[in-house]
C-alpha cells in the first residue's frame, strides 16, 4: 500500500488513526511508537519529529483503539489487553502499513506491549526494542498512583485536559484505569515473556517514576538473555521524554543507530 502521511488503518472493527514521519518504509527502517496507557499519536508531542532527525529512519506513530482520534473499544477491557495488543493487534497493524525492518519504541503500557511483542513471536524484522518507563509486574506503588490520578480525573481538571488528546477521553480513561484497579490484575506479571527476546533493549526510566520502581529494570535485566542498555534520569519521573528530553533522546536514538546499521543486522543474522 501507499502509506500516506497521516489517516487512518484499519485493523479488525477499528480504525485507527497514525502518522508517518520521514522516509516510508521501503525506504529506510522504520521506528514504530507505542504510547502510554493514557497517551496517543499526539501526545507524544514532536518527540517523534525529534526522534525522525537525529536517527534517518522513518518513524511510525499510531493512537491504539480507545484512544486519541481512533475507534473507541467496549469497556470494561479485558485485564490481559496488553497482551491482546501485542500479539493480535499489533501484527496485523505491522502487516498494513508494510513494516520491514526497524525497532519498537514503547512507553509505559505501550513498552509493555512492545516486550510482549517481541518475546511472544520474536519477528525477524525487528533490530530492538526502546522501553520508556515499562513495567513488566505491578507493584504497590502502581495501584497507589493509578487510584491517585482517578480521584483527580474526577474531582479536578484533569478529565477536561486529557479531553484535548481523546475523541472519547472517559473510554480512554477508564479501559485503563479500570483494569488497573481491577483487585485481579495484581496478578499480571509479562516477565515470561523476556527470555525469549532476540534483539537487544534500551530501557529509559526517571529515578522519581511515579508509576514503577528500579524492580522492573532488575526484573529485565535477570530475564533477558539478550543485551539490556539502562539509562537512569535523575529527576525525571515516568515521562522522560517529556521531562528530560535531551537525555532521553540522546539515549534513544544513539541505540536505535548501533542497532539499525546494516553491519550490526549481518552480525544478527550470523549469529
Amino acid at each position: 500500500m501507499t502509506l500516506q502521511p497521516s489517516g487512518f488503518l484499519r485493523i479488525g472493527d477499528s480504525e485507527l488513526e497514525y502518522r508517518m514521519i520521514g522516509p516510508a518504509p521501503d525506504q529506510a527502517p522504520t521506528i514504530v511508537m507505542l504510547h502510554e496507557g493514557l497517551g496517543s499519536a499526539a501526545l507524544w508531542g514532536d518527540f517523534p519529529e525529534s526522534l525522525q532527525a537525529a536517527t534517518g529512519a522513518g518513524v511510525f506513530v499510531y493512537s491504539r483503539a480507545g484512544y486519541g482520534a481512533s475507534s473507541p473499544v467496549s469497556l470494561p477491557r479485558p485485564l490481559d489487553y496488553m497482551q491482546r495488543e501485542a500479539l493480535e493487534v499489533l501484527p496485523k497493524l505491522l502487516e498494513q502499513f508494510g513494516f520491514r525492518r526497524g525497532l519498537l519504541v514503547g512507553h509505559s503500557d505501550g513498552a509493555s506491549i512492545a516486550a510482549i511483542y517481541a518475546g511472544g513471536l520474536q519477528d525477524h524484522r525487528l533490530s530492538g526494542l526502546a522501553l520508556i518507563a515499562p513495567h513488566f509486574i505491578v507493584e504497590d506503588i502502581s495501584v497507589a498512583s493509578i487510584a491517585e490520578i482517578r480521584a483527580a480525573y474526577e474531582t479536578t481538571e484533569l478529565r477536561t485536559k486529557l479531553a484535548r488528546w481523546h475523541k472519547d477521553v472517559d473510554n480512554a480513561f477508564y479501559g485503563w484505569n479500570g483494569a488497573w484497579l481491577d483487585p485481579k490484575f495484581r496478578n499480571w506479571d509479562i516477565s515470561d515473556y523476556l527470555a525469549y527476546i532476540r534483539v537487544p533493549i534500551a530501557i529509559v526510566q526517571g529515578e522519581a517514576d511515579q508509576y514503577g520502581t528500579i524492580r522492573q529494570i532488575e526484573i529485565a535485566q535477570e530475564e533477558c538473555y539478550c543485551p539490556v542498555e539502562v539509562t537512569l534520569l535523575e529527576g525525571a519521573g515516568h515521562s522522560p521524554h517529556r521531562e528530560a528530553l535531551g537525555p532521553t533522546l540522546s539515549a534513544i536514538s544513539e541505540f536505535a543507530k548501533a542497532v539499525l546499521r546494516p553491519e550490526a543486522r549481518s552480525r544478527g543474522q550470523a549469529a
